[in-house]
């Protein structure tokens, strides 16, 4: 069963990510592009998932780790 696409804001930090982030820094461009491509994804996404049992991580939260995590070893290693 495919998982919910969900932000949890007050996990371990009174502060937002929204805060945090400068409105003019690349991350926020990245993240509204990364966005709407997970949007056409979705229907995809859909369907490889059962619709009953356990819910699983969203496949949408996973991905946008995925590339976060890459851009920034990108940044730390010079890409």
């Amino acid at each position: 069963m495919r998982g919910k696409d969900e932000q949890q804001l007050d996990v371990f930090s009174y502060v937002s990510p929204e805060q945090r982030v400068p409105q003019d820094h690349p991350l926020r461009s990245l993240r509204a592009m990364t966005d709407g491509a997970l949007r056409d994804l979705q229907p995809r996404f859909s369907k490889l998932y059962a619709k009953t049992g356990r819910p699983s991580i969203a496949p949408e939260k996973l991905l946008r780790r995925s590339c976060c995590k890459r851009c920034t070893w990108c940044e730390a290693n010079g890409c």
